[in-house]
């Protein structure tokens, strides 16, 4: 059964057991001008499961997305194929700069297939891999962020990582809300500007 916590007003957060992490996973429920949004869903609690949008990070977050019945399915035109490999079809493919549901803005990131999004109601980036949060595998640490392994960049490196996801310092950034590990629920900007040092 998946836990749920209530961040702030309008956002959710719950995490379930993933079967290849052999650990729990975060996931979101965002409520917005444009409807329920969910971000990266896996066995979302009954109370999220009707979602009028799903956004997804990464394509290996499609988790429960193909199961949800979701009215649009937006993810990286990069995640695209990869997705719908997966059986499941993405109605809005876009890049980063594109509009999103709920003024929601996307960023790409050093690994080609993966974006980070920014709620600006909420204060939040959210992250799929590319950031690690205290406790994540692999290699669980007590850093409260840090960046993913350098091999899951593919041809990226660390510095480039860094580059990518240096914009987000500029936003008024409270919360880093994390897919593995412990979501920053305070002094986001300060825990995000130490792992990008």
């Amino acid at each position: 059964m998946a836990s749920m916590l209530e961040i702030t007003p309008g956002l959710r957060r719950w995490t379930a057991f993933h079967d290849h992490w052999e650990e729990d996973v975060g996931s979101l429920a965002v409520q917005t001008s444009d409807g329920l949004v969910l971000i990266d869903p896996i066995d979302p609690p009954s109370e999220v499961a009707a979602a009028d949008h799903v956004l997804i990070t990464v394509y290996w977050h499609g988790r429960s997305t193909g199961t949800l019945g979701a009215k649009r399915v937006w993810a990286s035109a990069r995640s695209e194929r990869p997705l719908k490999s997966r059986g499941i079809e993405v109605t809005d493919p876009f890049r980063a700069g594109n509009a999103l549901p709920g003024g929601i803005r996307a960023f790409q990131t050093a690994r080609s297939a993966e974006v980070v999004y920014w709620l600006p109601d909420q204060r939040a980036v959210v992250v799929g891999d590319v950031l690690l949060g205290a406790g994540a595998k692999p290699r669980p640490t007590s850093d409260p962020l840090r960046l993913c392994p350098e091999r899951w960049l593919g041809k990226g490196t660390h510095d480039d990582l860094r580059r990518t996801l240096r914009p987000l310092l500029e936003l008024p950034v409270e919360r880093v809300l994390v897919s593995h590990g412990e979501p920053i629920l305070s002094g986001g900007k300060q825990a995000l500007a130490a792992a990008l040092d």
